[in-house]
């Protein structure tokens, strides 16, 4: 008989392929990581692992075991809710992946707010480049600019953005003004690095005009708005970031308007739990700018249409 505790640690490194980022998600070290998936192997008399290019990759055995291993962590995981009270007390410990733009824009504005409501639940804001993905259990809660199309998902439009071309009145005043798209090519624009764009809905100079390439490039947006207000150049930049800063000029309004959709995105077991439900609420009232009850708006989310307003099931 094994530990049912080691399926718990097999799940973990089936879904990052590697012992170390596992390891810390469990919360103990690498070796005692693998001396439990030998100790799990040998109870199963199976090879579950084998080692590919640094990676773990499943065997036909470890894939059989993972499939009923899922089942067995979502019966736990309803379980819990269910009888630990998960299901109705909003406390516990909640990972949220999110773009940073909108983390630092639009949800920090509104931590004491999350905070006031909710203070039995522990949030993380992982704005690490790429997002943490809901279906390998690396996060609770993402907000993707994409909808995912596989795994054991629950998806919904959480609300439309969109994208304006924006340069500092410092830079017009230097370099003068810009008559024309076509004039762009000849001016310093800032974007995205193409080889680290985590998605590919961030590739936005692209759908400006052919062609155009930034020459100064960044793979935070954050760092791209500081060089854009700096008057390093001119970039695109998501209304709810650019319209904040009076030292900004929009250029070419009728001409240069992208649009892009945030989809918000949990497991399928996670959603039942008060924790989750909680998270996602605050989510949706961030986005679509409105207030708690008694409490004015907050800024910083005007911008963010909410036609695009989705509501999980």
């Amino acid at each position: 008989m094994f530990d049912w505790d080691d399926l718990r640690i097999f799940l973990a490194v089936a879904r990052s392929r590697q012992l170390a980022p596992a390891a810390r998600s469990l919360g103990m070290d690498a070796t005692t990581v693998g001396r439990r998936l030998r100790q799990l192997a040998t109870a199963l008399q199976s090879e579950l692992f084998e080692v590919e290019a640094g990676e773990r990759r499943l065997t036909e055995q470890g894939q059989a075991l993972f499939a009923h291993a899922e089942t067995i962590e979502s019966t736990a995981l309803n379980a819990l809710g269910e009888v630990g009270g998960g299901s109705t007390q909003a406390t516990g410990h909640v990972r949220l992946s999110v773009a940073e733009g909108f983390a630092t824009w639009v949800l920090a504005p509104r931590l004491p707010e999350f905070r006031a409501r909710h203070p039995d639940i522990r949030l993380d804001l992982v704005t690490a480049s790429g997002f943490l993905n809901p279906s390998k259990r690396e996060a609770d809660v993402a907000v993707m600019m994409a909808r995912p199309r596989h795994g054991r998902l629950i998806a919904a439009k959480l609300v439309d953005y969109r994208l304006r071309l924006y340069a500092a009145q410092t830079y017009l005043d230097e370099h003068g003004p810009v008559s024309s798209i076509g004039e762009l090519g000849r001016h310093a624009l800032i974007g995205y690095v193409p080889e680290f764009l985590y998605s590919p809905e961030l590739d936005y100079l692209g759908e400006v005009a052919p062609g155009l390439d930034a020459s100064l490039r960044s793979t935070s947006i954050n760092v791209q708005y500081r060089a854009i207000a700096s008057g390093a150049g001119i970039g695109v930049l998501p209304r709810f970031i650019g319209d904040q800063d009076q030292g900004l000029a929009m250029l070419f309004p009728e001409q240069v308007d992208i649009q892009r959709s945030f989809w918000l995105v949990t497991h399928s077991d996670m959603r039942r739990l008060a924790r989750i439900d909680a998270v996602l609420g605050w989510l949706r009232d961030a986005a679509t700018g409105r207030a708690p009850p008694g409490a004015p708006s907050s800024a910083g989310s005007d911008e963010l249409a909410n036609s695009g307003q989705g509501r999980l099931a």
